[in-house]
C-alpha cells in the first residue's frame, strides 16, 4: 500500500501558498506528511506544482518523494493521477507492487493519523474497494483505493477530482466518519477560524 499526499494547488484564493500555512505548530504540508508516514505501510508521494521549490524544503528531511506536477493548474484530477502514474512507475523500476493507494489533502486540519490508519484498518477488514471519509453528507478523501480501481482513477480527466469515483458505485464503498472533514483552507478567514489569536 503506498500514499499520495495531493499538494499541487496555488492557493488563488488564499493569496499564498496554503501548504505552509503553520496549524498547531506545523506548516499543512508537513503536518500531514508526518500523518502519511506515521502509517508505516508503505511509499509516501507528494505531488507538488505551484511554489514547489519552497513547499519541498518543508520536507526534505523526510523519508518521501516528491512528485513535480507542472500541469497542475488544470485541475486536481492530473495531480492525481501523476502521483499514481509515479506510484506504478517506481514498480516498474523494481519496487514493490502496491495493492492499494490512499489519496490525501493537506489542508484538511481534522485529518489525524488516527483516521488514516482507520481508513487503512477498515480496507484490510472489509475489502471494500474503496473506503472514503464520510463528513457532511458526503463521501470524500482522504479515501483508499484498492487496485482493482485503479483504472477508472487513471481514466480522470484533469478537471476531476476522485469524488466521481466514490460516488460511482456506492454499494463498493466503507465509509470511515470524519467530523469536521470539510473544515479546510482555501480563504484567509479560514485561517482566523483556525487561530482567533492569529494578528490581521
Amino acid at each position: 500500500m503506498g500514499v499520495v499526499l495531493l499538494a499541487a494547488g496555488g492557493s488563488s484564493r488564499l493569496g499564498h501558498p496554503k501548504q505552509l500555512v503553520v496549524h498547531e505548530g506545523k506548516t499543512l504540508i508537513r503536518r500531514a506528511a508526518e500523518a502519511a508516514l506515521s502509517l508505516g505501510e508503505g511509499p509516501v508521494l507528494v505531488v507538488l506544482g505551484a511554489h514547489r521549490d519552497t513547499i519541498a524544503s518543508e520536507l526534505v528531511d523526510l523519508p518521501l518523494r516528491v512528485i513535480a506536477h507542472p500541469d497542475w493548474a488544470l485541475g486536481p484530477g492530473g495531480s492525481l493521477t501523476t502521483g499514481l502514474s509515479a506510484m506504478l512507475a517506481a514498480e516498474q523500476a523494481g519496487a514493490p507492487d502496491v495493492d492499494a493507494v490512499l489519496f490525501m489533502l493537506c489542508d484538511q486540519v481534522r485529518v489525524t493519523a488516527s483516521h488514516l490508519r482507520a481508513l487503512v484498518d477498515t480496507w484490510r477488514t472489509t475489502g471494500a474497494p474503496i473506503v472514503a471519509s464520510g463528513y457532511e453528507g458526503t463521501h470524500g478523501v482522504p479515501a483508499l483505493f484498492s487496485r482493482a480501481v485503479f483504472p477508472e482513477l487513471e481514466a480522470l480527466s484533469a478537471s476531476q477530482g476522485a469524488r466521481g469515483v466514490i460516488a460511482r458505485e456506492p454499494t463498493r464503498v466503507a465509509t470511515v466518519p470524519l467530523p469536521g472533514g470539510g473544515e479546510d483552507v482555501d480563504m484567509p478567514s479560514d485561517l482566523d477560524r483556525l487561530d482567533p489569536r492569529r494578528p490581521v
